[in-house]
């Protein structure tokens, strides 16, 4: 595919730009109603934290047809002193292109590395073009470990409603934490910062016409820099609001993108992660406080009527790859009542821990594999729901905290099975 590099719009902008030291970019798709508010937040951060560099904003976009790009161009910060904005400052730049290529947020991705490689940025960060959260604040704090503390790539650390980002609390960021023994407890954010050296190094890789370029990015970018021995840390950022959904509702293409991504990526290391034990905090910046959160719906009937349906359709494709013991749980939680509903986690990391063997081992096809792992996880979901009910946001952290425990002891299993 051709490089973005060679369009005639973007070198244009490229030749009068030169070269820069920070990137922000902003991948887009139908962002109207939000990516003016996000655009503003950057171009602020940018000139009240860097107010003497050069900086680029990098729009990329997936064929929007609601104006989000023309937003994105005329967005600009009328009144600096709003923003307390004194001093001289560098313009920002602005470049907005559509991407080329596969559809999909990696292929967005791409096109920002390559033009910050071009640039020759030291600095560079991407945020989500749906944030309704994001501050100036957060430019500062993806961007400066990077500029000025020598680390490679920042991940995000927010406070989250306990039931909105489930996948990531259930599954990505206990299963990450424990294949590869570092502690990013958003792996999958999707707002991160990180150096010009590591995007031509994510650059550098063969992936951009696989399912990376489609999804995937996210955990791909992180499990990258950590895999390879990047410099890590977290920056707290505050509230994450976007737009949280109902954790049942139709779930089964999120789960199979973002939990394939991650068991693809364990085959291409798992030479790394079979030499880790145990695991270990990041470096942490920001300064915490607690934050006011939206609430999300959850429908727990629901929920578990889904587990059940799962329970009595998947049982025979489940045979093929969970022991006798795990099926024999399942078939007796499916009969209990929504107060007595519990899926340990005990039983949670076995199952992903078999799903992880059977998708190794190509038992079957990976997409049915992945899709029927649905059901399980909704139940996980309900289980979790009705226990955490009343807890506190420490509270439920020490939950999380312990079932991130229960993966790393039980990760002897993967390697005497993979």
């Amino acid at each position: 595919m051709e490089s973005v590099i060679f369009r005639k719009e973007v070198s244009e902008e490229i030749e009068k730009i030169k070269s820069a030291d920070l990137l922000v970019g902003i991948p887009s798709y139908n962002n109207a109603r939000t990516i003016g508010h996000v655009v503003k937040a950057v171009q602020a951060g940018l000139m009240k934290y860097f107010p003497d560099r050069k900086a680029v904003l990098v729009n990329s976009d997936g064929g929007s047809t609601d104006g989000t790009m023309d937003i994105v161009k005329n967005t600009k910060i009328e009144d600096l002193q709003s923003v307390l904005l004194h001093h001289r400052v560098e313009p920002v730049f602005k470049i907005t292109t559509p991407y080329h290529g596969i559809p999909g947020k990696g292929s967005a991705f791409r096109t920002i590395f390559e033009i910050a490689s071009t640039l020759e940025v030291k600095a560079c960060a991407v945020v989500d073009s749906d944030l309704r959260s994001i501050t100036p604040e957060w430019i500062e704090l993806l961007i400066k470990p990077v500029f000025e503390g020598n680390f490679d790539y920042v991940a995000p650390l927010y406070y989250r409603h306990k039931y909105d980002g489930t996948i990531t609390n259930s599954i990505i960021y206990p299963l990450t934490r424990a294949l590869y023994g570092k502690r990013v407890r958003q792996p999958i954010g999707g707002d991160f910062g990180f150096s010009g050296e590591l995007a031509r190094f994510y650059l550098s890789k063969e992936v951009w016409e696989t399912d990376v370029a489609k999804y995937g990015i996210d955990i791909w970018m992180t499990t990258t820099a950590i895999a390879n021995n990047f410099r890590i840390c977290q920056s707290f950022l505050g509230a994450k609001i976007h737009d949280p959904k109902d954790p049942s509702a139709d779930l089964s293409s999120m789960l199979f993108q973002v939990v394939g991504a991650t068991l693809d990526l364990m085959e291409t290391y798992s030479e790394v992660w079979k030499q880790v034990v145990g695991s270990e905090p990041l470096p942490t910046f920001g300064f915490r406080y607690d934050v006011g959160l939206e609430p999300v719906s959850v429908n727990l009937e629901r929920m578990i009527e889904k587990f059940r349906l799962g329970v009595r359709e998947l049982t025979d494709l489940w045979k093929k790859f969970l022991p006798t013991e795990i099926l024999d749980f399942l078939n007796k939680a499916a009969t209990l009542s929504e107060k007595d509903f519990c899926l340990s986690d005990e039983i949670w990391v076995d199952i992903i821990y078999n799903f992880a063997i059977a998708f190794h081992k190509k038992i079957m096809n990976k997409e049915h594999l992945l899709k029927s792992l649905t059901p399980l996880y909704i139940g996980k979901i309900a289980s979790f729901v009705i226990e955490a009910w009343d807890s506190t946001a420490t509270e439920v952290e020490e939950k999380i905290e312990k079932l991130c425990l229960t993966f790393e002891k039980k990760k002897s299993f993967q390697l005497t099975n993979w």
